[in-house]
């Protein structure tokens, strides 16, 4: 063979050995499907458009689940999960079962601007389990036009001029924190004697109630309707709905405090596909991801730069409710903090009692 002719042929062999690899590379890529779970609303793609853009070819699957605890028992009973999007109050139950791995930081580009403060409520034992995305309040939803007197407490909902007109979150966890700042108890704090007290104070509230909300369209139409005077633990997100809608409405501060959260998305054990779960948690992440987020919902954003072009740029009436230009933010909320396994039974419990009584 003429040497040409050598040269010729050497090339088309490593042409055809690097448009294998690249095909091996690229099927590596496209691996999948990823399979998010998460709460309703959170999968609309402009939420995630950077993973879409570097990973057009991987099938994004989202599963809903409605409350904490039912994604915590999903998991828990051998759901197989590439992403899961917790409270951070739950985030030690999570590592204790060995239901997730940590993150590794160093492959997030936007990890940088994650504020401290919340990354911090991610970790367990100093790992980094959570990477913290949104932000926000349980707090007290009114109809304005409806109701005899603003309540300004949550010791406000048992107030009788409300009767039948009332509604809070089918939480143990939200309803239990309640039903203790009522009673003047720190919450995570309570002997048995006062967590005694607190179910019977929320049997009690039982005369005042429409019902017991489930899911965040169920009570923005209930309160739309007018049927719901008094919605107790919503969400901003509800606030900013119904306002666009022309409903009025205001988002009150209870002089106790409105209960703090923090979310964000951790890699459950079970993941077929951690590289694709950092480079999902990484798109979310971003600034352009939690702007939209905090447009659409009102919420805050665990990205620093984009929490400062929220203040500057969302509808101020909404800066106000969410207090985002509040100094004293920290000291006048009262944030969720993880329960032990026992607290957790037994607020179960009683939340189940509750219910179930007359």
């Amino acid at each position: 063979m003429q040497p040409h002719r050598i040269v010729r042929w050497l090339c088309r062999v490593l042409a055809l050995a690097m448009a294998l690899a690249l095909a091996a590379c690229a099927g590596q890529k496209a691996s999948g499907p990823l399979i998010v779970l998460d709460w309703s609303g959170y999968e609309q793609e402009v939420f995630w458009q950077e993973f879409k853009q570097a990973h057009p070819n991987v099938q994004v699957q989202h599963t809903f689940f409605a409350e904490d605890a039912e994604a915590f028992a999903k998991l828990q009973s051998g759901f197989v999960a590439d992403l899961v999007h917790p409270n951070s109050s739950w985030l030690q139950l999570y590592v204790d079962n060995d239901l997730l791995q940590p993150i590794d930081t160093s492959k997030l580009k936007n990890w940088p601007q994650i504020m401290e403060p919340l990354a911090k409520m991610g970790q367990v034992n100093g790992k980094q389990y959570m990477a913290p995305w949104e932000w926000g309040y349980d707090s007290i939803l009114v109809r304005t036009d409806k109701v005899p007197e603003m309540p300004d407490s949550w010791a406000d909902l048992w107030d009788p001029r409300y009767q039948g007109h009332v509604s809070i979150f089918d939480s143990a966890e939200s309803s239990i924190v309640v039903g203790a700042l009522a009673l003047g108890y720190d919450p995570y704090n309570m002997t048995d004697q006062q967590l005694e007290e607190v179910k019977q104070k929320l049997i009690a509230l039982k005369p005042n109630l429409l019902g017991y909300w489930t899911d965040y369209t169920e009570i923005n139409q209930q309160v739309a309707s007018g049927e719901v005077w008094v919605a107790a633990n919503t969400w901003p997100d509800a606030y900013v709905a119904l306002k666009a809608e022309g409903i009025a409405v205001d988002y009150i501060t209870p002089k106790e405090g409105r209960i703090g959260w923090v979310y964000g998305y951790c890699i459950p054990k079970s993941s077929k596909n951690p590289g694709l779960a950092h480079a999902y948690i990484d798109a979310v992440i971003s600034k352009a991801a939690m702007v939209e987020m905090a447009r659409q919902y009102g919420y805050g954003a665990a990205n620093l730069a984009a929490n400062q072009e929220i203040v500057k740029t969302l509808d101020p009436d909404v800066v106000r409710v969410m207090q985002l230009d509040n100094p004293d933010l920290v000291k006048t909320t009262v944030f969720m903090k993880p329960l032990t396994e026992e607290q957790r039974t037994k607020w179960t419990k009683v939340w189940d009692d509750v219910k179930a009584a007359p």
